[in-house]
């Protein structure tokens, strides 16, 4: 029932998006903070342990719900607790308001205050940035955060759920995300800082869960945008950087819009901690038009589209096994 789960979840969270600072996140958030204060010894055995508690058991409350539910009540009261899951996991509107604010500011006119949005979005310096670099950007991000908040959480919510175990994939997915970029971004100058052992430790666990969503992504992307393109700059990047799980996502954006991504990266702004790490790197250019406006509502209909493709199959999946 993974189809219904997720069609419940997406409308949902349109009709009333779940804030960043919910209760659910700055829960996680703690549990994240707590683990790496009371375990970071600097040490990998220690650090890999901290991972796997910080990311398992969340994940195994999850499951244990879901299986609880499934045997006390059966699979409609497990399908509303899967629901919830997701609800908690999918992020489209934490981001989609970045993008819509920033897109309505730049069909204004005002490109000051689109610059001040994506700098408070990102928390980097964009000075005086040119029109098509702040389009590039915006695309770029925009991408990554469909993929992070939906397509990656979609890709192991489905195959975890296709061999009975519920939402727990969603949950293992969130929280790899959440232990990489908390670990990544702390401040070394405070109280609570991480050391590089751990740091090191969240970010190779990151780019292997997040190895076979981003390629998911980056297919789905070819279907449903341009397909010759897309493949073409995806197999053009990986030959250049064959483990940049980031930068698939983003070549198959390229192509599959026909524009121009990638260049110079926007640096941290003064108020950015010491020792951050943005996800933002220098990258060579990709082949494609010089980024318009219309661009960004074709990401739009990408990204929707994606989503269809997804449940499409999903829902497939689901015939396919109550037909079986």
């Amino acid at each position: 029932m993974s189809f219904l789960a997720l069609l419940f979840a997406l409308l949902i969270e349109q009709a009333r998006p779940l804030a960043h600072n919910s209760w659910v996140h700055r829960s996680c958030r703690s549990w994240v903070v707590w683990l790496s204060q009371t375990l970071d010894a600097g040490h990998a055995r220690l650090a890999w342990t901290t991972w796997a508690l910080a990311v398992g058991v969340p994940t195994l409350i999850a499951l244990l719900l879901h299986a609880a539910l499934m045997f006390v009540f059966g699979w409609p009261v497990a399908v509303v607790w899967s629901v919830g899951v997701l609800y908690a996991s999918l992020g489209f509107r934490q981001f989609s308001h970045h993008f819509t604010d920033i897109r309505d500011a730049l069909d204004s006119g005002d490109e000051r205050l689109a610059r001040e949005l994506l700098a408070d979005w990102q928390h980097v310096s964009v000075g005086s940035l040119p029109r098509s670099e702040l389009l590039r950007h915006v695309i770029e991000h925009s991408a990554l955060s469909a993929h992070r908040h939906v397509f990656g959480v979609l890709a192991w919510f489905s195959v975890l759920a296709a061999i009975g175990l519920g939402p727990a994939g969603a949950v293992f997915y969130r929280m790899s995300e959440l232990v990489s970029r908390h670990w990544r971004n702390v401040d070394k100058q405070k109280k609570g800082w991480v050391s590089d052992t751990l740091q090191d430790t969240g970010d190779a666990a990151w780019h292997a869960v997040d190895w076979i969503p981003s390629r998911l992504t980056a297919l789905a992307f070819a279907v449903v945008g341009n397909f010759e393109e897309a493949i073409d700059c995806w197999r053009n990047h990986a030959q250049r950087f064959p483990d940049d799980n980031d930068g698939v996502v983003l070549s198959a954006t390229s192509g599959a819009l026909n524009v121009r991504l990638g260049g110079e990266a926007l640096r941290p702004d003064a108020a950015t901690r010491l020792g951050e790490t943005l996800d933002d790197v220098d990258s060579e250019s990709t082949p494609g038009r010089t980024p318009e406006m219309a661009h960004l509502a074709s990401l739009v209909g990408l990204v929707w589209r994606s989503v269809v493709l997804w449940m499409v199959l999903l829902a497939l999946l689901t015939l396919a096994r109550l037909l079986g």
